[in-house]
């Protein structure tokens, strides 16, 4: 018996941006599953985004989400890690 798949789009900012080399993508998640899975998929296939686990703030179709907050399909799923100011040395 297989497992149902559901496909959300994932947007990346900052660090996860810079990793991942793109702006966005789709990943195919087993239904049911937590929105922290995709931080967590991104982190094994790009092990320098380590860092960032506890730190990264999730978005689920514009508003903030819990890490355990379940996904569905059609999802647009936002990772978005601490980001510092931009001040100017001088």
């Amino acid at each position: 018996m297989s497992t149902a798949t559901i496909t959300v789009t994932v947007k990346l900012f900052a660090a996860y941006q810079e990793a991942c080399g793109v702006s966005e993508m789709q990943l195919e998640v087993e239904q049911g599953v937590a929105v922290m899975v995709v931080r967590d998929r991104l982190i094994a296939q790009y092990p320098q985004l380590a860092q960032w686990r506890d730190l990264t703030r999730f978005g689920v179709n514009l508003q903030f989400v819990e890490p355990d907050t379940l996904m569905n399909d059609g999802d647009e799923v936002v990772l978005i890690p601490p980001v510092s100011g931009g001040g100017v040395e001088g």
